[in-house]
């Protein structure tokens, strides 16, 4: 089991994982981008990538990658490398269809000798309890006799044009000492930064898992003091300013928790703790903590309007900022949605507006029409909630003129310097 001139690759899912690796093996090996999304599709192959993770030079750079919706066209490969996405459902179980399904895809496809590679996020043992079986029942071929299978997860940080995918070293494993060496070989060949071949398939699918849970407790612990903080009169940057002069003080801020990973992570292994028997306690209080942040600022911001006299049912209310962080287009799981259903459930008009999202975007996953432009001088209330660079090149002045006379600016971001803002977080 060796890289070859042989060796022909194809990427189930062309999202914000699975892109930026196919353009990457695109550059040295046969590849084949499959996506069920027609449209998706048809934008790559003109050259432009909507999620704004890979520049057209770069796609064109990518001489050997191939578009395609065709499940047929997948027999051509002989790697295949599985990046869907793996979402929690409304009750924060973990939702495993997307990863099932393309597990069933793979198995009319998948030959004698052929390695598949996972990439998307699951818990210790979803690998091989739940997906390799699937692709035995449709293949009809035996695991690690047949086929084998590599997990090496995902760390693409969307909107981060510093750490990519060649600059951030790749965790890799395999089902067998062979298959490993195979995927870390892979990796290898495009991964600037270098590789980490784990000792198995579970302990990196442990390791993605944890990454996210850390971040996520960490951020809960300082949403956590910022509400007490604020309770005593304390400027809460102030006092992680003053700490983080400390050499060992690590530079996290409170805020709200959104996106495809950190928000969604830790359910994955709280399902798989409680699945043998322990009932996690510190990881779903970080995750209680951080899925509060939203009903905490607006009533943050409705305890301030009410002090001016701002008559809140039916008051006007600019939301800036709809993605679920800085500088990207990513709406999944934005938790600035929290922020608008609460502001609805008191009556309050809202408009949100971000230039980085799509129109079509927000309507479809929110049913969300984001304005044009914010009206100067209409609102009772303006909430700083991502931190655009756009949205710090205003100013406080520009920010506070779409207020009316007596407003309530909310910096969530701490965008602005001390003083500026009536309220941050």
């Amino acid at each position: 089991m060796n890289l070859t001139s042989k060796t022909q690759i194809a990427i189930i899912g062309l999202g914000y994982v699975g892109l930026p690796l196919a353009v990457e093996f695109g550059k040295k090996y046969p590849t084949i981008g499959f996506d069920i999304n027609q449209g998706r599709v048809q934008e790559l192959r003109s050259g432009v990538d909507h999620t704004l993770e890979v520049d057209t030079h770069e796609l064109v750079e990518a001489k050997h990658l191939a578009y395609t919706t065709d499940i047929e066209d997948l027999r051509q490969a002989n790697v295949y490398i599985v990046t869907v996405p793996t979402p929690i459902d409304e009750h924060k179980q973990p939702d495993l269809t997307p990863l099932l399904k393309a597990s069933e895809t793979l198995g009319k496809v998948v030959r004698k000798g052929d390695v598949v590679v996972y990439e998307s996020t699951v818990y210790p043992g979803a690998t091989e309890d739940y997906c390799v079986p699937v692709i035995e029942r449709v293949s009809g071929l035996k695991f690690n006799e047949d086929f084998f299978v590599g997990y090496s997860p995902e760390r693409i940080n969307p909107g981060d044009k510093e750490h990519r995918l060649t600059t951030i070293t790749k965790v890799t494993s395999g089902s067998t000492p062979q298959a490993a060496d195979f995927v870390d070989a892979l990796y290898r060949s495009i991964i600037v930064a270098g590789t980490h071949k784990a000792s198995s398939i579970r302990v990196a699918e442990a390791a993605k898992v944890i990454e996210n849970t850390q971040r996520d407790l960490n951020i809960a612990l300082m949403n956590e003091l910022a509400i007490i903080f604020n309770k005593m009169g304390i400027d809460t940057e102030d006092v992680l300013t003053a700490a983080g002069t400390k050499w060992n003080f690590l530079p996290f801020r409170p805020g709200l928790v959104g996106g495809h990973c950190i928000g969604v992570d830790p359910y994955y292994l709280t399902h798989k703790a409680e699945s043998i028997g322990y009932h996690p306690q510190v990881i779903l209080a970080g995750r209680r903590i951080n899925d509060s942040m939203g009903a905490y600022v607006v009533g943050e911001l409705v305890k301030k309007m009410l002090k001016r006299r701002i008559h809140v049912d039916g008051a006007n209310v600019l939301v800036m900022g709809l993605s679920f962080k800085e500088n990207c287009p990513d709406l999944r799981n934005t938790k600035v949605i929290d922020i608008i259903n609460e502001l609805v459930d008191y009556n309050v008009n809202v408009d949100v507006y971000d230039p980085w999202v799509s129109k079509e975007g927000a309507e479809h996953e929110y049913g969300i029409t984001p304005i044009a432009a914010p009206e100067v001088g209409k609102y009772d209330a303006v909430i700083l909630a991502v931190a655009h660079r756009e949205f710090k090149e205003f100013g406080a002045a520009a920010l506070r003129s779409f207020g009316k006379e007596t407003h309530v600016l909310f910096d969530l971001k701490c965008m602005l310097p001390k003083g500026e803002a009536d309220i941050r977080l």
